[in-house]
């Protein structure tokens, strides 16, 4: 019995191996194509072609067989077009693998953003800030005044300060310094957003899908404090949730993560953790 078994493997495990290939390819393609905005596309020309395809072989239409197998060949730019915000992000995060850590230079910056959240919540002015990683985000946005000076909560609270020439726009942080102000960050286009969901989140879910940035928002009327990544929006979180969930997307192990994590990562749409208590529901607000 075990011989047979034995046998038995050494002739197939070719075939066995090909079949988990495909497995996990295809498990790790539906969860990477999953929520962004081309999913319901592609899902849908995917069944039209599986449905066409059934009746070209039960019905032997030749012609049609012959168009199908030449449309599928035009499937792989389509997939190309449609998904090359995630598809930029993705080989930009896997390039990301720092040589040297950072970390305490990255807690500080983070306390410079979370003071700065922390003092215009409490008086209930409006922020749109944009932490920059890997993805250049002064490519995605249309217009921005180039300032680069050093990043610190007086300043980034000076440019947000009502009635400032340059507080109606977002802010794009590069490391410890002020890279741009009055940016006008791309809106997003998904069509499952509330109806009454303020420019200023839909603009940090909009930036947040066409680059890897973290973005940092507070609600004009109400002092709320969100933040968007990777496409999603997390609301109604606290000073310290935000604190810990910049640390744990911001602040590299001494070591970097490994290439197969960050893989895996994408992949899956896996997040860190979100805070207790956060909601990543897309509720109605105001600007």
């Amino acid at each position: 019995m075990v011989a047979n078994v034995v046998n038995f493997l050494e002739q197939n495990w070719r075939t066995a191996v090909e079949i988990m290939i495909l497995t996990v390819g295809i498990y790790y393609v539906i969860n990477f194509i999953r929520g962004t905005r081309g999913a319901s596309v592609v899902m849908g020309f995917v069944g039209l072609l599986v449905t066409l395809g059934f009746l070209t072989f039960w019905l032997e239409l030749a012609v049609l067989g012959a168009l199908l197998g030449a449309a599928a060949v035009y499937l792989s730019v389509a997939v190309v077009v449609l998904f090359q915000p995630e598809i930029r992000r993705m080989l930009a995060q896997l390039g990301d693998l720092p040589l040297f850590a950072t970390a305490q230079e990255e807690r500080e910056n983070i306390e410079v953003i979370v003071q700065t959240v922390e003092r215009l919540s409490d008086v209930r002015i409006g922020l749109l800030l944009a932490v920059e990683r890997s993805v250049n985000v002064q490519q995605a946005v249309e217009s921005g005044i180039e300032v680069d000076c050093v990043a610190t909560p007086e300043m980034l609270e000076t440019i947000f300060f009502p009635n400032n020439a340059v507080h109606d726009g977002g802010v794009i942080v590069r490391g410890d310094r002020i890279a741009y102000a009055a940016c006008i960050f791309p809106l997003s286009r998904r069509e499952n957003l509330s109806p009454t969901l303020g420019t200023r989140h839909r603009a940090a879910i909009g930036l947040s899908e066409e680059t890897d940035a973290v973005v940092v928002v507070v609600s004009e009327e109400t002092g709320a404090i969100s933040y968007a990544y990777r496409g999603q929006l997390v609301r109604g979180i606290s000073v310290e949730e935000l604190r810990a969930f910049l640390t744990a997307v911001l602040v590299q192990p001494a070591s970097g993560l490994k290439l197969w994590d960050r893989i895996r990562s994408y992949a899956t749409g896996g997040q860190p953790p979100r805070p207790a208590g956060a909601r990543a529901k897309l509720e109605t607000d105001s600007k």
